[in-house]
């Protein structure tokens, strides 16, 4: 069986990704890619231990959790973010990077937001 996987192996696999800067949200570990969130670790009180949130569009996250609960979840605090919840100790090692690199990329290609300006 494959070790349990933690925040140290985030941070290996996001080392690999080209501007992914490590950060803190609220005092948590957190990866961001130009100033954009990518993954932090969950820390609203309903989180499980050792959960990874990661951003990806609420459509993809609903079929991840559909097909592998036991993995993925989600607590009313994150339903309304485009994020998901990753139990780390249960997910597999390439999935968890293929989360990585889709955020890394949607994060990397998403176009700035523009000011509000009068």
């Amino acid at each position: 069986m494959p070790r349990a996987l933690g925040f140290a192996d985030v941070r290996r696999i996001a080392n690999g990704l080209e501007g992914v800067e490590e950060a803190t949200a609220y005092g948590a570990f957190c990866l961001k890619v130009k100033k954009k969130t990518i993954a932090c670790q969950a820390i609203n009180k309903d989180a499980e231990p050792n959960t990874l949130m990661i951003r990806m569009p609420i459509e993809e996250r609903d079929e991840l959790i559909a097909e592998q609960p036991d993995i993925y979840y989600l607590k009313p605090h994150y339903a309304p973010h485009p994020c998901l919840l990753v139990r780390l100790g249960k997910v597999h090692r390439d999935a968890l990077k293929d989360l990585l690199i889709g955020a890394w990329r949607r994060a990397s290609t998403e176009k700035p937001r523009r000011s509000k300006s009068r």
